[in-house]
This record gives C-alpha cells, structure tokens and sequence, in this order.
C-alpha cells in the first residue's frame, strides 16, 4: 500500500497485453521515473518478443512530460504508428509499438485510479543519485554490456593496445580518447574531448562546455548507443 506523505506523485500507466498468458501487465511511472524496456528480463519493461531488440527503448521524465526514445533497436519505436527517430513526448492515449508489440500510454486522473493500479501493477520511480552509477551500451559491438563508474573522473575512447582511458569502447568510430564524464556537485556532466563523430545527449551534440545528464538520458559516442542510469 503506498504512504501518500511519502510515495512519489504518480503521474502515468504504461499496460501491455501478454498474448501468451493473455493477462494485462501494468507499470505505474512516478514523477521522475525512468523505464526501460526491452527483451532482456534487466530492463524495468521487460517484454520477451522474437521482435523486441534487448534493449528497445527508455521512457525517461524530462521538464514535467514523459519522453520515448529509440535506444537504437532493430525494428524501430513507433508512437501512434509514426516512427520515432528522436525524444518524443508522450500524451495520455498514445499507443507504443515495438514492431508488433503494443503499449498503452496513460495518464492517472485520480486518486481512486491510483489505489487500483498500484494493488496489482508494477511500480516504477525516480533513482536517487548515489554519485555512481552505469553506462548501458544498447548498440554498438559491446551490445549488452553495463559499464559501472566507479571514480569521479571517467575517460570514454576507443578501445587500443595502448589506451589509458576508464572506458574503452570497441568501435572505430570513437575516437581516442572521445569523451569525459564527471562528478560535480551531486551530478554527472559530460563533455565532448573534441571528437571526430561527436558525442549526442539525447540527439543533441555537446561540446566541451559539457552538460549535466540525467537518469535516461540516451548518450551516442560515435556509433555507440548507452543510456545512463543514476545509482
């Protein structure tokens, strides 16, 4: 049961319809939450499809709306049957769909809708920052893999025989080194080390000013696709 002077403002309901079981599964966003979804059972929306990629997509809380993103997949993202090829803000009644699977986007109008997701859904809420937290390469060579920042200085370049850098990546088209991370005043700013491909926050290139990211945020070094998850 949630604590209402404690829990977070819950603010959207994500269901998909399993065919195999035929139940209805329901995901309850809280403000700030961010959602993954994939068919690895590591994702926050795990969805075990032959056409779901591993790591498919994230919705992720941005300036007060939801926001889905591709993470690079195979089949594509597709939101009322338009293709999503950057962020794109979610509204109550969109449909998601990943190829052939399809979700339902919804706001919760009401306290009483609350009490009945929330006995039965899956409740999902924003991290707290512990200063770690992890890079998950979604595509790329090193598909799959979670890179865990361990200092508060990370280098990010191509993987060689005589790289230095926190993280290497396997992929010619990163250059060396590409980029930094650091752990300032309780937050993550990445910057771009003058890079030949550029390094892309959420689709938008940065520069060596850097920018502060947040938990979701979908970061390109390259042709490598990572989202970024606190804690």
């Amino acid at each position: 049961m949630l604590d209402a002077q404690r829990d977070p403002t819950l603010l959207a309901l994500v269901t998909w319809d399993d065919p195999q079981t035929g139940s209805r599964i329901e995901y309850v966003l809280g403000e700030g939450a961010t959602a993954t979804i994939g068919r690895l059972e590591t994702n926050d929306i795990s969805i075990r499809e032959q056409h779901v990629s591993r790591q498919h997509a994230v919705i992720s809380y941005r300036d007060g709306v939801f926001v889905i993103t591709d993470l690079g997949s195979a089949n594509g993202v597709y939101v009322n049957d338009v293709r999503v090829v950057e962020p794109y803000p979610l509204v109550a009644g969109d449909v998601i769909r990943l190829y052939v699977p399809t979700l339902q986007f919804d706001a919760l109008p009401d306290s009483e809708s609350q009490r009945s997701v929330t006995e039965h859904g899956t409740l999902i809420t924003a991290v707290i920052s512990t200063g770690k937290g992890k890079l998950i390469i979604t595509t790329g060579p090193q598909e799959g893999q979670s890179i865990p920042l361990l200092t508060n200085t990370i280098t990010v370049g191509r993987a060689t025989a005589k790289a230095d850098w926190e993280v290497s990546l396997q992929d010619p088209s990163v250059s060396r080194p590409h980029a930094r991370m650091e752990f300032r005043d309780d937050s993550w700013v990445l910057s771009d080390l003058g890079s030949s491909n550029g390094t892309l926050v959420n689709g938008t290139p940065i520069n060596e000013k850097g920018r502060v990211v947040k938990d979701g945020d979908v970061i390109t070094f390259g042709g490598t696709v990572t989202v970024f998850r606190e804690g």
